[in-house]
């Protein structure tokens, strides 16, 4: 590489968010993002098996911190029965958005251990601006975050067709979160 590129790649990297401080770890066999919905009327619970975050948090520089998370849709589970149709076109079109995200643009601190996380959630094609409660626990050099959140599923196109139908699958669906992570400063 030449020194213009490392120069201009060295000048990039000092203004990335994520560049700013250290960015955190994620620990994923004590992390899961899960969710409920209602089917009928009836609470029915899933999760994600598969995701993933950038986390560079410092709680004395919220400015510059900076969250962006991604799941993989494909890896929403509720039963084998379920499971055979969530990729499909009419739930999360795993072939054609196989990722939902979300990016944070602020973060505000409410207490020693609350925050609230202003963003992006992105799912299907939709974006949406959201504000997620999070609570953080440190215990040693492990910090977790959790939080849950509401969406509505048919502003994100999850369910259509026959499926849009609210006395079947409820528009509301809690979006939970327990993610452990290493490297985060002291609160």
């Amino acid at each position: 590489m030449n020194s213009r590129l490392l120069s201009l790649a060295l000048v990039a990297a000092s203004v990335s968010p994520l560049a700013v401080q250290a960015q955190q770890a994620i620990v994923p066999a004590q992390s899961e993002v899960s969710f409920t919905s209602r089917q009928m009327g009836v609470p029915v619970d899933g999760k994600f098996k598969s995701f993933s975050a950038q986390v560079a948090f410092d709680p004395a520089k919220l400015a510059t911190s900076k969250i962006e998370f991604s799941v993989d849709t494909g890896s929403a589970s509720i039963s084998r029965e379920a499971d055979a149709e969530l990729p499909k076109a009419v739930w999360f079109n795993v072939a054609q958005f196989p990722k939902a995200t979300f990016t944070s643009s602020s973060i505000r601190k409410l207490d020693a251990t609350k925050y609230e996380v202003a963003g992006k959630l992105a799912i299907k094609g939709v974006s949406s601006d959201v504000v997620v409660p999070v609570t953080l626990a440190q215990n040693g050099a492990t910090t977790v975050a959790s939080g849950a959140f509401p969406i509505k599923r048919l502003s994100f196109r999850i369910g259509e067709k026959e499926w849009a139908d609210t006395s079947m699958v409820a528009d509301e669906v809690q979006v939970k979160f327990k993610i452990a992570l290493t490297g985060v400063p002291k609160l």
